[in-house]
């Protein structure tokens, strides 16, 4: 399989979370003038496709640049539920897809594609389907590495508690989001590589995910 980026462009026109700033390129230097062309960037640690250490939500945990970076290069299984605005990925949908499929094993990575990617410039994007409170729990029964997904966020769009936020954040499973181009991964295990940006103290950062 030849690499394939799971990752969306940042971009002026990249919807951010509501009461996110929306990200700016801010020209800094002209060729013209400068001899070079340079520009700051402004943009939440949580833009687009993202990564969210456990200090997100959880105070006195791990922050972004103090992650083992071996937990970033990882053995992924995909799990493929077709999910609607709002409409929890639960315990029983991945129950059903390790019978079928395989088990999901301590220390893994699990990657849901829910098809939801498709919705990024849609007015409805943030309402979003996500994990389920009794799925969230059984994932982190399994003690996985990470759970990435689709959207943007592991919680439902309605869910303002962000409850899988907390319970797997809490059990120190990272938490990948806006993942794209799921549906181009054949089968059902890939080698995932995620790289956040080494930010001293921050809660998340943004990331280049692939596929290899």
């Amino acid at each position: 399989m030849r690499p394939l980026d799971l990752t969306h462009t940042i971009s002026t026109k990249l919807p951010s979370f509501p009461g996110s700033p929306t990200p700016k390129f801010i020209p800094l230097a002209k060729k013209k003038t400068d001899g070079y062309n340079l520009e700051l960037l402004f943009f939440s640690s949580h833009t687009g496709t993202h990564i969210d250490a456990p200090f997100h939500f959880i105070d006195k945990s791990l922050k972004i640049d103090k992650i083992p970076i071996h937990r970033f290069i990882c053995n992924a299984i995909l799990c493929r539920i077709k999910k609607k605005s709002n409409q929890p990925i639960t315990t029983n949908d991945i129950i059903q897809f390790e019978k079928k499929y395989c088990e999901i094993p301590p220390r893994a990575s699990i990657v849901f594609a829910t098809g939801w990617d498709k919705n990024l410039f849609k007015n409805n994007y943030f309402d979003n389907p996500g994990l389920s409170k009794s799925a969230a729990k059984y994932l982190a029964s399994k003690k996985i590495n990470l759970v990435g997904i689709d959207s943007p966020s592991i919680d439902l769009g309605k869910d303002s508690d962000f409850s899988a936020h907390h319970i797997l954040l809490k059990n120190n499973i990272l938490i990948l989001e806006n993942l794209c181009n799921l549906e181009k991964v054949p089968g059902v295990k890939f080698k995932l590589i995620v790289l956040p940006l080494k930010l001293k103290g921050a809660t998340g950062a943004p990331v280049r995910a692939i596929a290899v």
